[in-house]
């Protein structure tokens, strides 16, 4: 999950990217003045061709169009993650009670692009493509094996898949096997020709603008009004502000620093920021193998004195990372359901002096202002994020400031981003500012950060998560057991123990919740998704940018 590449990049001032063809108001209406043209944006830099809708490293990925000829069998919502599925190329997908298989049925009136119809045939060699190809199983999903007959397709897998339902039903791609079975190499092929069921075609593409045309006929719903949606990749998070600013861009997932400023007040009636959480996180990652941070009463006073309150309003511009609260690292509300009822209501609150307390509890002492470990050590440590990410880095001097009221003294490391991406994953390193995984349960997040499962010894990279080489048999056996329970119950017994150990344990301090929102413009299309209509996902390269755009009407209209 390498997003933070294009979404952390300094805001430092008003650049106009040159060149970058029609704005919003221009050409953007058909002859009889209606608006027909939606003109997204992301600050990716200059794109190479690659319309692979499988490899998270393309074009049609990084842009998000993907999803436009491209789509799953369901839609999920991620900022309401207990919601049903939404039927899409699947009319249902049924899962047996230990969620070891689920049979999907596919709806009899969609076709390709290029006008044969959507079978079941297509959707089985899809997952088999997907099984039998590594670099193509994004999620490793554990499959065993699929089968069609008729219009419904069995999935089987080695374990259960409570935890990954919306991974394998909602975020698969699926492709025309008369197209796709003649692909050598599908996890290195550009897919040159892209021949999907989505509700548009690939018109053109350029380095710096790709564009989509409505299909004429043939689609299983009724057509989006949008006639063409055309994509340009902003050389940096600058230009793609800038371009928002002025109109040019209309629909754009970055990191605006002072966005009301920027952004909103731009056009105060048409520009709208939308970031809703979802049930994911971003924290201080500790190494929990280097001393004395192996102790968690260090690890606790820490986080008793990290104000999340000052990074998400001066780091994070008030927005884009929403404030989590709660001490169990779960962010309100996606995952208020899911807080046990030990933390029921418990919140974060800087606490220097029951910090400073704990520490002297534990054997920590204070030489004057000095903190030293029981040992009788300065305690000491070195904070640590690529240079360019500017949220991150300013989150860092928080953080810095904040441990030195109880005697610690920290160090900002602005690293390699190359560097920092290999030094974490190999536990090379103090603290960091990283994100977890997501999902449409906690597991995700409680995985990312304290499966037993993914630890590695210190230099042998462990890209999945466990950077901080956490180890807790406790939350390993309870990770497990959520992932295999068949109740209800069971699944909360699993997930109270494992926001215990994270509470007490504290082997990442979590600050802010992940989002999938958008910053997007309503002078000429309505119908965007907000907190009075959370229906999905505003980012536009989900998958519920194909359901965003299926919502949007011609403003006024």
């Amino acid at each position: 999950m390498r997003r933070r590449q294009f979404v952390a990049i300094a805001l430092a001032g008003a650049v106009t990217l040159a060149g970058c063809g029609e704005t919003a108001n221009t050409k953007a209406r058909d002859n009889k003045g209606g608006t027909t043209v939606l003109n997204v944006g992301m600050p990716n830099g200059p794109q190479t061709e690659n319309h692979n809708p499988f490899l998270t490293t393309s074009s049609a990925s990084s842009l998000g169009y993907r999803w436009q000829i491209y789509e799953p069998l369901m839609m999920w919502n991620p900022v309401k993650p207990a919601d049903p599925f939404k039927p899409w190329l699947a009319t249902k997908a049924e899962w047996s009670t230990d969620y070891t298989s689920v049979k999907v049925t596919i709806r009899d009136n969609a076709t390709w692009s290029d006008g044969k119809p959507v079978t079941a045939e297509d959707v089985a060699f899809t997952y088999n493509l997907v099984k039998d190809n590594e670099g193509l199983n994004q999620f490793a999903t554990p499959y065993k094996s699929v089968s069609s007959s008729g219009n419904e397709v069995t999935l089987t897998f080695d374990s259960p898949q409570f935890v990954n339902q919306q991974k394998i039903v909602a975020q698969v791609p699926i492709v025309p096997k008369h197209v796709w079975s003649a692909i050598k190499d599908p996890s290195t092929d550009i897919n040159k020709n892209p021949v999907g069921s989505g509700a548009y075609t690939l018109k053109s593409f350029t380095p710096q603008t790709t564009t989509l045309s409505v299909r004429t006929s043939g689609y299983w719903q009724e057509l989006p009004k949008v006639k063409e949606l055309r994509y340009t990749s902003y050389t940096d998070n600058n230009a793609q502000t800038t371009a928002l600013a002025n109109g040019e861009s209309e629909w754009s997932f970055v990191f605006i620093p002072n966005v009301k400023t920027v952004f909103q007040a731009k056009d105060e009636a048409h520009h709208k920021v939308w970031a809703p959480p979802v049930l994911g996180i971003h924290g201080l990652y500790i190494n929990t193998t280097k001393k004395p941070f192996d102790n968690p009463a260090l690890r606790r006073a820490m986080g008793m004195v990290i104000n999340r309150e000052d990074i998400f309003n001066q780091a994070e511009a008030g927005y884009f990372h929403p404030l989590v609260r709660s001490v169990t690292g779960l962010p309100s509300p996606a995952g208020d359901a899911y807080i046990s009822a030990e933390f029921k209501g418990q919140e974060h609150k800087v606490d220097v002096e029951g910090a400073k307390k704990a520490l002297t509890d534990a054997g920590f002492k204070y030489n004057g202002n000095t903190l030293t470990d029981p040992s009788g050590k300065p305690v000491t440590l070195t904070l640590t994020d690529p240079a360019g990410w500017s949220d991150y880095q300013t989150s860092l001097e928080i953080v810095k400031d904040n441990l030195s009221k109880i005697g610690i003294a920290a160090t900002v490391d602005k690293a390699n981003q190359d560097a920092w991406f290999r030094n974490v994953e190999e536990g090379k390193f103090d603290a960091t500012f990283r994100w977890t995984n997501g999902g449409a349960t906690p597991y995700d997040i409680y995985q990312t950060v304290m499966d037993g499962r993914l630890l590695k010894p210190v230099g042998k990279s462990s890209p999945a998560g466990n950077f901080g080489r956490f180890n807790n048999p406790q939350a390993t056996a309870a990770l497990t057991a959520y992932a295999n329970a068949t109740d209800d119950a069971a699944r909360t017994a699993a997930l109270a123990t494992l926001q215990k150990v994270f509470v007490e344990q504290a082997p990442m301090i979590p600050v802010g919740a992940d989002n999938v929102g958008a910053a997007y413009s309503t002078k000429n299309w309505t119908g965007w998704p907000d907190d009075a209509n959370a229906y999905g996902a505003a980012q536009p390269t989900q998958p519920n940018a194909a359901d965003v755009v299926q919502h949007l009407k011609p403003a006024g209209s």
